[in-house]
């Protein structure tokens, strides 16, 4: 069994403690290092906290709620009211497209037969600027433009045969039949502001 001296570990521990009671200046030293230490392990534990809280120093944590502004004192916004329906007048009643056939103007009748009686072909010798000189009174400007194109000799029937029908009837436009010995015309009369009624187009019945 060993022997224990005062040369053991007592012996060890009396001269570490001791040491700093030795003189004042290694007391002072001491105190120092205990206080360092005491500063460097607070510290240490400090950054452990911050870093198992998951934050970061000037960020806010990503759990927090978000911060919605509210709006300035005497600024508050009211909902819109709903439209309320609203009871619209009755539609009136549309005039109609089209006229009564014995609403056709009388007229606009005589202006079609005296325009198909302008249009059959012509004795022989009669040139095509006299026969356009004959449609010219009941012919509109831009109808007449068009019949500068045809040959008056062209033209299949030498007389009218009938008097004028009115087949549709519109405010300021008739369409009138006009029969003949070969065909029977269609014939649409118009009511121009200056020259009255006149003869804007015309094709087979």
């Amino acid at each position: 069994m060993p022997i224990r001296t005062s040369r053991g570990r007592s012996a060890a521990y009396r001269g570490v403690w001791q040491w700093p009671l030795r003189s004042p200046a290694r007391l002072a030293v001491t105190v120092l290092v205990i206080v360092a230490v005491a500063a460097l392990v607070g510290v240490l534990a400090g950054a452990n906290g911050r870093s198992d809280s998951g934050g970061i120093v000037g960020f806010a944590s990503p759990t927090s709620a978000p911060q919605v502004a509210s709006p300035p004192a005497g600024n508050s916004f009211e909902p819109l009211a709903a439209p309320t329906a609203s009871a619209l007048p009755p539609v009136p009643a549309l005039a109609p497209t089209t006229l009564p056939l014995s609403q056709a103007p009388p007229a606009a009748l005589q202006v079609a037969a005296r325009w198909a009686a302008a249009w059959v072909r012509p004795p022989g010798g009669t040139t095509a600027q006299q026969w356009l000189d004959g449609l010219r009174p009941t012919t509109t400007d831009e109808f007449l433009g068009v019949l500068t194109t045809v040959d008056p000799s062209s033209v299949p029937a030498t007389r009218v045969t009938g008097a004028p029908k009115a087949v549709q009837v519109a405010a300021r436009s008739v369409q009138v039949d006009v029969p003949t010995d070969a065909l029977t015309l269609l014939v649409t009369v118009v009511d121009t502001d200056t020259g009255g009624w006149r003869v804007s187009d015309y094709d087979r019945a």
